[in-house]
């Protein structure tokens, strides 16, 4: 399973693409790509908000689902 993160371009605050493809400040509000083919969807809606200057480092990270709550796989990710 994937999320999508980036920095919001205004003012580089963490942001979370959510299921009705805003940026979400929550990770708790992240769309979940649950195969291949939602995660090339979550891709290419990054790459438009990243070409419209919505967004910067835009990427994909790595989840788990523990006890209904979104937990990145990566350190990194956590401290975020």
């Amino acid at each position: 399973m994937k999320i999508l993160t980036a920095n919001r371009l205004a003012d580089g605050e963490v942001v979370w693409l959510a299921p009705d493809h805003s940026w979400a400040v929550s990770i708790e509000a992240a769309e979940i790509a649950r195969d291949k083919a939602a995660e090339e969807a979550l891709e290419r809606i990054g790459r438009a908000a990243l070409s419209g200057n919505q967004v910067v480092d835009v990427a994909l990270v790595d989840v788990a689902v523990v006890d209904g709550a979104i937990r990145p796989l990566r350190l990194r990710e956590r401290i975020r």
